[in-house]
């Protein structure tokens, strides 16, 4: 018995020895919604290939799915999840669900563009407002995942496009039961969320933020979240009241992330740069 306890408590003081000398930096930088639009699939993959982002999300019922997927398989390394998608935005472009479900459309057919009730949009703008139906939110999910492995056989994790999990617990454990049938959970126990730039600075100013905040880290595991694009004509078409510039803030998201000085400040601070498939 004392020769098992003495055995047990070695075990708690290496585990808490190796804790504490764990001085590495481990970064993970996601670029999200790959197959929304050609630009935003174009700016995923530079990002990758010529910056830090090793992980990406792609949305399936989108116009560009197909394209993106085409892309994600002649860039295997990239880490990719399915960013799961019941809601779309944008004021002029819209998507669909793949399958029958009306409880999860508007009167024409198309995703809602809010989670949850917003103030300045129209009544039956969103999910929570609609009888929606968790058998068509199940139904739905599922043929996003199947034609995303279908098309990307290394796909690694999911994610959830809006945050739609949060509006309801039943949703949540939808979500959190397709990842573990399809061996797509990523454990981001620990990890912390990274503040880029942060808010309410101008575009020019991003990579000299985001290079001074890489700088503050500390040991630990970071995620950073963010969408690039391109200031393209295409992108010039997309938006929202409140987010009218959509094309221009992604446009510089995609500077940030393929910026030399701030792979250079990573480097020199001897970051690690990780995906999803790494927290598996």
């Amino acid at each position: 018995m004392k020769t098992s306890l003495l055995a047990f408590v070695m075990i708690l003081l290496n585990t808490t020895l190796l804790a504490q000398t764990d001085n590495d930096i481990y970064l993970l930088v996601r670029a999200d919604d790959i197959g929304s639009f050609h630009a935003a699939n174009e700016a995923c993959i530079s990002s990758y290939q010529n910056g830090i982002a090793r992980s990406v999300e792609i949305m399936a019922p989108c116009a560009w799915f197909l394209e993106a997927a085409q892309m994600l398989n002649e860039n295997p390394g990239f880490d990719a999840g399915v960013h799961l998608t019941l809601t779309c935005e944008w004021d002029h472009i819209k998507w669909r669900p793949l399958t029958h479900c009306p409880t999860l459309v508007d009167k024409d057919g198309y995703f809602f563009p809010k989670v949850r009730k917003t103030e300045g949009y129209p009544a039956n703008s969103s999910i929570q407002e609609s009888n929606w139906s968790l058998a068509e939110i199940e139904q739905e999910l599922r043929a996003q995942i199947e034609i995303s492995l279908k098309h990307i056989p290394h796909i690694s994790h999911l994610s959830s496009h809006m945050g739609f999990e949060g509006l309801d617990p039943k949703i949540g454990e939808i979500v959190k039961k397709l990842a573990n049938e399809y061996h797509l959970e990523a454990d981001l126990t620990g990890v912390k969320r990274f503040s880029g730039w942060g808010r309410d600075v101008s575009y020019e100013e991003r990579i000299n933020r985001f290079c001074e905040n890489i700088e503050k880290l500390t040991p630990g595991k970071y995620l950073f979240v963010e969408h690039p694009g391109k200031d393209s004509p295409e992108m010039k078409t997309v938006g929202h009241s409140g987010y009218e510039n959509v094309a221009g803030d992604r446009e510089w998201v995609t500077r940030v992330f393929t910026s030399e000085k701030v792979k250079q400040i990573i480097q020199k601070k001897g970051i690690k740069l990780i995906s999803y498939k790494d927290l598996k």
